[in-house]
């Protein structure tokens, strides 16, 4: 299924889309005019996924019967809703990087003069990766997944604006896509941690770059890098893992005012969802409403960020990431507002990005 969570009127409801993606059943409304009472497991997007299993398979049974009867009330044309983030306050957000290459290019552009990146890559080409200087860097990277916590109180859904912060220059976007947990758990097995995934969606974890690379400087981080409202766009949609073939198989696409910028396949993950949840979930407890990124997917072109590319996002401009069977996440970004204070909170002395 493929499922919002939207304003109509006064209300925020969350509805599931049916054939042809054009119109959605408002579930809660639904379940009370077939059930004689609303199930609360429709009440919200986190309801909906601590319902788990059972919550899916109530919805698809009022899918089958609102599709054949299409009841009076209970249908709305998407174009007349306000779609919000599909989960707009997360239980938690974990933010992984989980694609090689993104590792690889933000230790040299983060950690090298230009004159050294350009050394490294000769090296790799000329030796293998395994001779560099990003490499034997970034070797704790290959030993475990490696996270850091979001402020899950920052997301914003699809055509919402996202607001570039006061203090920096070099804002960023990042070609991402993600999960929510629909079952909870401590010391998960792999082989049974998939069976923890309610949902994916498309994400875009937005970046003030320059920020960001003297805070992890500091052996900590990010923090103002990363948290600032509006920093966190998630959707367009909640999709159930039944509607994907293959997770691990996914085009993903980021386009800046309709130019493409990015593009990559989830294929390349070091570490799947599977694994990250077997390993956070050591001797700590998951709940279902938590969110995991999957990093920056950045392809073998190494090109699933403006970092990596050298392209920054400006006032105006429509970001959009397009992530196969997730939809297309697009979001304006705008300047921050006249009474933001003027000041920056740094200065960095020269660029850590070039």
């Amino acid at each position: 299924m493929k499922l919002l969570t939207y304003r109509h009127g006064q209300r925020t409801e969350i509805g599931a889309l049916l054939p042809g993606g054009r119109d959605l059943l408002r579930l809660e409304a639904a379940s009370a005019a077939h059930g004689g009472r609303p199930d609360p497991c429709f009440a919200s997007m986190l309801a909906f996924l601590r319902g788990d299993t059972g919550a899916r398979e109530r919805a698809q049974h009022l899918l089958g019967w609102a599709s054949a009867s299409r009841p009076e009330g209970l249908i709305l044309s998407v174009g007349d809703v306000e779609r919000l983030a599909p989960v707009p306050v997360p239980e938690s957000i974990r933010e992984f990087m989980n694609f090689e290459q993104h590792v690889i290019n933000c230790a040299r552009r983060f950690g090298m003069p230009p004159w050294r990146q350009k050394v490294d890559r000769f090296i790799e080409r000329r030796f293998g990766r395994e001779h560099t200087l990003a490499y034997q860097s970034s070797r704790p990277w290959y030993e475990r997944p490696v996270y850091y916590k979001g402020n899950r109180f920052s997301v914003v859904g699809p055509d919402a604006e996202v607001q570039i912060p006061h203090y920096t220059k070099v804002f960023d976007y990042e070609l991402e896509f993600g999960i929510f947990l629909s079952r909870g758990g401590r010391n998960i097995p792999r082989e049974h941690a998939h069976e923890h995934i309610g949902g994916y969606v498309v994400f875009n974890d937005f970046s003030a770059r320059e920020i960001q690379g003297r805070e992890m400087g500091g052996r900590l981080g990010p923090a103002k890098g990363k948290d600032f409202d509006t920093g966190n766009a998630m959707g367009p949609m909640l999709v159930t893992p039944d509607e994907i073939p293959d997770p691990y198989a996914l085009t993903m696409a980021a386009r800046i005012n309709g130019e493409q910028v990015s593009l990559g396949n989830s294929r390349d993950m070091r570490f799947r969802f599977d694994e990250v949840i077997a390993y956070v979930s050591q001797a700590e407890t998951l709940h279902p409403g938590e969110f995991f990124g999957s990093g920056t997917c950045s392809g073998a072109a190494g090109v699933g960020c403006g970092v990596e590319h050298g392209r920054f996002l400006q006032p105006g401009d429509l970001i959009e990431l397009e992530v196969e069977h997730l939809g297309v996440l697009r979001n304006r970004v705008v300047a921050a507002p006249a009474d933001a204070r003027a000041t920056p909170i740094l200065q960095p002395q020269q660029p850590v990005w070039s």
